[in-house]
Formats: structure tokens, C-alpha cells, sequence
């Protein structure tokens, strides 16, 4: 029989006007840490968009917690998903302009949305652009075969890269993100903008790889996600990359082989631009991080 996992995971967003955001900030927090959930929990004037994770079972009662807090029966899209710990260390709830920042604000979801299930066959005609709209490191760890990644570093950047597109571009344009909220954002922008064939994959990456049997799946690679998994394939299981404390990057097997990785201090892609001093400090933390673990195990 398999063993059930001990934590669950879920990932939420609801676009809706939200106000008096100190009042709610401390609700939420007193509520995360008196039912020992960790995450964080983004409060914005056009919603809330949150992963909080805890012991099996918290789910249920944590939406309705929210559910009554913000006057609403359902999220826009929820993505849950298993893991053998607690992601997060600690509990958060933060205030920010936007949910993501591309200084376009959005109170209803009024986007065009393709399920998983109707993803491949849709991704696959030739009048269709499919757009990775991730940061270029989460492209470069997994993809839908055949998408374009804009190689920019900030979402704001995507503005850009979308004036110049829409130029050039006469086909449909299909995007996604990890879960969803990002094509949310862009999505509306490129209305704003006159475009109307936008699609976008319903509750993005993490919905589609839970879903879709890997059989079936158009998915390459691996799913880069916030939290201490750093990445997940099908089905939300736990994948191969782990984290460089020098440049907070996720590096696989093939980056650990590499002269230029050191267990907790760098890796290919920081080594040659940390200065002296930083390795100094980082190797002198990893060596804390050991020791303090030696002892504990021998308590």
C-alpha cells in the first residue's frame, strides 16, 4: 500500500476588490499561525493570491476561513498538491500593489482559458504562438515543446516584449505560466492592446501536469515552483533539482558535477561572479550548517 503523504500544498488566486488590508493582514496571519500553516499570502487591492501549505486535512477548513473572510464561494483557480515536508518555513502574509507587478490592474477574470485537457490539440495548429511567459530560468528547466520563451528577467519587462510582438504577430497566441496568475495579467494587458486571440492554459503549468497522463503529456522537462520542492513533474511529484545558496538558482545532477559547484557556497552559474569575501562567508555558513547538524543528530 502507499504511504499517504504527511503535508499538502495549495496554490490559489481570486481576483476582487480588497480593502481595509491591515485588518485582514493580521486576521490571516493569526489564523496561519495558530493552525501551524506555512506559506505566503499576497493581499493587493485586486485580490489575493496565495501557497500556503500544512499537515494533511487543513484544506477544507482553511478555504472556508477564507472563503468567509473575503465574502466569495470559490477562487478563481486552485492547484493542490502533495509533499513529503513543509515547503515553507515560516508564515507570511504581505500587501502589495498587484498580485503581479505589470502595473495593469485586474478585478474581473474576463480571459479566454483552455482547459489541459483541450491544451495539446490546441497548441498544436499552425495558427496558434505558444508563449512560455516564465522567467527564462523556469523556461530552461522544462517547457511545452515548441514555445517561445521572451528572455526577460522582471514581468514588467513583458510589456515591452508584447508591443513589439503584436507587431509581428497575425496567429492566435497561447500562453502559460506555472499557475496561472501571470497569464492572467498579461492577458488582459494584450486586450488593452487590441488583441484579441489570447489564450491561456487554465491553472497553468501545475494544473496541466496534474491532469494530463504523462503518456499523453506535450511537457518536457521539469516545473520550477517557489518553495523547497524547486521543482515538480507529473502529477506534483518532488523533481531532481535542489537550490544554490550562493545565487538562489536550481541546479541539477549535471550542475553538482561541475568544478564550479561547492555544496553551499556556488555553482556554474555564480562561481566566476562571486567576489572572494562572499564564498568566504558562504563557505563559513555551509560549514555552521554542518556542524550545528552533527550536533543535533548526536543529542
Amino acid at each position: 500500500m502507499q504511504k499517504e503523504k504527511k503535508f499538502k500544498i495549495i496554490s490559489f488566486y481570486k481576483f476582487l476588490n480588497v480593502h481595509n488590508f491591515k485588518n485582514l493582514q493580521l486576521s490571516l496571519k493569526k489564523y496561519l499561525i495558530d493552525n501551524e500553516l506555512k506559506g505566503t499570502i499576497i493581499l493587493s487591492p485586486e485580490g489575493i493570491n496565495g501557497s500556503i501549505s500544512g499537515i494533511n486535512n487543513f484544506i477544507p477548513d482553511f478555504n472556508r476561513f477564507i472563503y468567509k473572510t473575503f465574502s466569495f464561494s470559490s477562487y478563481d483557480v486552485s492547484n493542490i498538491s502533495d509533499s513529503d515536508f513543509l515547503p515553507f518555513e515560516r508564515p507570511k502574509v504581505k500587501i502589495k500593489k498587484e498580485v503581479v507587478p505589470i502595473e495593469k490592474k485586474v478585478i474581473i477574470r474576463e480571459g479566454k482559458h483552455i482547459s489541459p485537457d483541450k491544451w495539446n490539440e490546441f497548441i498544436k495548429k499552425d495558427d496558434v504562438t505558444v508563449i512560455d511567459i516564465r522567467k527564462p530560468f523556469e523556461h530552461n528547466l522544462g517547457s511545452f515543446k515548441g514555445s517561445i520563451n521572451p528572455n526577460v528577467n522582471n514581468f514588467r519587462e513583458f510589456k515591452g516584449y508584447f508591443d513589439n510582438f503584436v507587431k509581428q504577430n497575425n496567429k492566435k497566441i497561447a500562453i502559460f505560466c506555472t499557475g496561472g496568475i501571470r497569464c492572467e495579467k498579461a492577458s488582459e494587458y494584450l486586450k488593452d492592446k487590441g488583441v484579441e486571440d489570447v489564450y491561456q492554459l487554465e491553472g497553468g503549468i501545475l494544473n496541466y501536469l496534474n491532469s494530463v497522463p504523462k503518456t499523453e503529456s506535450m511537457w518536457e522537462g521539469e516545473c520550477y515552483v517557489f518553495d523547497k520542492r524547486i521543482s515538480v513533474i507529473h502529477g506534483s511529484k518532488q523533481g531532481s533539482y535542489s537550490m544554490c545558496y550562493g545565487c538562489r538558482m536550481p541546479i541539477s545532477e549535471i550542475d553538482k558535477k561541475s568544478n564550479k559547484f561547492k555544496e553551499g557556497i556556488s555553482c556554474p552559474y555564480c562561481f566566476d561572479s562571486l567576489t572572494k569575501d562572499q564564498k568566504k562567508r558562504f563557505a563559513m555558513r555551509q560549514y555552521n550548517k554542518v556542524n550545528n547538524h552533527i550536533k543535533i543528530n548526536k543529542i
